[in-house]
């Protein structure tokens, strides 16, 4: 982001330049204003550098990956202060608004969330499920936004070849943690929470640990 500031303040032009640029976001504000009045309590949709986004559905196993991380996750959180929710809750960033597969907020945010709130803040920790669709997005403009907004922790999961990415937060930037297919994970906002990966991709497994949490 310094380069190219660097690169437009060298340029005697530069005054243009940041006039067109301030133009065009306010065409682009306008829009995302006429965005979040038309969007629909049913559509899967998001805001992206100016652009609606729609989601076609899902695939099963997209579906059924996040649903047993989301179970998981909701009860650990019920155990513990902060908020989950999944894919319906819009979220607004500087310039973008966003619907991850599953997002938590840490107390703080969570206290700011209320029963009819529907312009959520930006998460603490973020998992996006990978499709053929999202997958370019998801690896660039959020993987480049959510850092640069302190989202302390992203996952990035591969449904059919069963692998996550764990990325964490530093210096402003994402670094892989780990990556893995097999084992166990701890998610940062949940460090006592220690996560067979079967339980995150295997119906049986999910249901096995949720006793061991339940107990």
């Amino acid at each position: 982001m310094a380069a190219i500031l660097d690169q437009i303040l060298a340029s005697p032009s530069a005054p243009l330049h940041i006039q067109r640029a301030n133009e065009a976001l306010a065409t682009e504000a306008t829009a995302r204003e006429k965005f979040r009045d038309d969007i629909q309590p049913h559509d899967k949709a998001e805001f992206i550098n100016g652009e609606v986004i729609m989601h076609s559905p899902a695939r099963s196993q997209h579906n059924q990956v996040r649903h047993l991380l989301e179970r998981i996750l909701s009860i650990k959180t019920d155990q513990q202060e902060g908020f989950l929710t999944s894919e319906k809750a819009l979220c607004a960033f500087t310039r973008n608004d966003y619907e991850p597969d599953i997002l938590w907020f840490g107390p703080e945010k969570a206290a700011s969330i209320e029963p009819r709130t529907l312009i959520h803040p930006v998460p603490d920790f973020i998992v996006e499920v990978l499709s053929d669709s999202t997958e370019k997005r998801d690896r660039g403009v959020k993987f480049e936004d959510y850092a640069a907004h302190g989202v302390a922790e992203y996952w990035l999961i591969e449904p059919y070849e069963r692998f996550i990415e764990q990325y964490r937060l530093g210096d402003g930037e994402y670094h892989l943690h780990e990556k893995l297919s097999h084992g166990d994970i701890t998610p940062l906002s949940f460090p006592d929470l220690t996560i067979p990966l079967a339980a995150i991709f295997e119906r049986e497994a999910n249901l096995t640990f949720l006793k061991t949490l339940l107990a």
